[in-house]
């Protein structure tokens, strides 16, 4: 089946006694065990529940096996710390969501692992790889300048050193890369965002081989991160519509994005559809679309950030991303707050950057709303 039909239909959990068409809500923390293949439970992240959208994002990934955890930092840091020990060393694209960045520099050193950010550039990483190396890990587009990191490059990198390759897929969702397609080991979602899509569930996932997961299996069932069945069945409903909110969502970004690029009183525009990205092309072989996702920097024509936030009316300044309202937000005091000012100037987050997760919307709307704003 193709993307958008696997939404709809894989992973659905049939009753047979109801022949409803959808996944029912099996509320029970408490499962029989006489007589069944294993034992079921909540923790042990292999409810029905869980099951059934772990299929479904099995099939939109293309990957073997996953698990469903309840967040994405809780996906993230479980894939990580199931494969790491004490004098291991991990390889990261320092491009990367706030979160993850905070959990590595606040955790690692406690547990005596070793770490490297390192910039998306494919040299840079290779060249940061120890005889320890455990783990690469990279975020494409990543958050929040929707910086390009060559995933077939990093790959072979990761193969050659005997690495394990984790991505964080969340930008891109499955619809728009398939990153295992490609050869990556882990793809890591914070469904929060476009997976749950509007705005209403903390959710995360991991879609890789069964060996892989099986590992990451052990470790999560210590870790306890798992889903309940009711934001299960949430999820499971939205992913129904994940392709068609994507379509409209890709659409809207880049219409938006090339808006951007030629107003007067915008100094940067970060949108991989763009041909003047640096790194377009890169972008276009691997993505199939090129996201929701965009980021812009206002010059001094512009009102000053706070100003141009209080000015919009439909646009929302809110943390998060990947609903299928328009949100908008200063990375600096938001994704990337608790990283240190002089690693937010490093990494090219100013005070004047926004980053903006487009909606689905009419995009003529979304425009004057930004318009209004940089005029005020």
């Amino acid at each position: 089946m193709r993307k958008d039909t696997q939404c709809v239909h894989s992973g659905t959990h049939r009753d047979p006694d109801t022949r409803g068409l959808n996944t029912p809500i099996f509320t029970s923390s408490s499962f029989e065990y006489l007589d069944t293949p294993e034992n079921v439970y909540p923790r042990y992240f292999n409810t029905p529940n869980q099951k059934s959208i772990v299929r479904k994002l099995c099939d939109l990934e293309n990957a073997e096996e996953g698990l469903l955890f309840s967040s994405g930092m809780a996906a993230i840091s479980t894939a990580m710390l199931a494969f790491l020990n004490s004098g291991d060393h991990v390889v990261l694209q320092k491009d990367i969501y706030g979160g993850t960045h905070h959990f590595v520099t606040a955790e690692y050193e406690r547990f005596g692992i070793e770490y490297t950010f390192v910039s998306n550039r494919a040299e840079e990483i290779e060249h940061a790889v120890r005889k320890n190396t455990k783990i690469i890990y990279i975020e494409t587009p990543s958050n929040p300048l929707v910086l390009i990191t060559d995933i077939k490059a990093t790959v072979q990198i990761a193969r050659a050193k005997k690495a394990i390759s984790i991505i964080d897929n969340t930008f891109a969702t499955p619809i728009n890369q398939n990153p295992i397609d490609l050869g990556i080991d882990i793809v890591t979602h914070s469904g929060t965002k476009y997976l749950g899509g509007h705005s209403d569930l903390c959710c995360g996932a991991v879609l890789t081989r069964k060996d892989l997961a099986a590992k990451i299996a052990a470790t999560a069932a210590n870790l306890g991160g798992s889903l309940n069945a009711l934001t299960c069945y949430l999820l499971e409903r939205s992913l129904k519509t994940l392709a068609v909110r994507i379509e409209k969502q890709n659409q809207n970004a880049r219409g938006i994005a090339e808006y951007l690029q030629k107003d007067p009183r915008i100094q940067n525009v970060y949108y991989p559809g763009l041909e003047n990205h640096p790194a377009h092309a890169v972008a276009k072989n691997q993505m199939k679309g090129f996201g929701g996702m965009l980021a812009f920097e206002l010059n001094s024509r512009a009102p000053n950030p706070e100003r141009f936030l209080r000015n919009l009316k439909l646009i929302t300044p809110a943390l998060s991303l990947g609903g299928v309202e328009t949100i908008i937000c200063s990375p600096a005091k938001t994704s990337h707050e608790k990283i240190t000012a002089a690693e937010r100037a490093e990494l090219g987050i100013t005070d004047n950057l926004l980053r903006l997760s487009v909606g689905i919307e009419n995009s003529a709307d979304i425009i004057a709303d930004l318009d209004r704003a940089l005029s005020g």
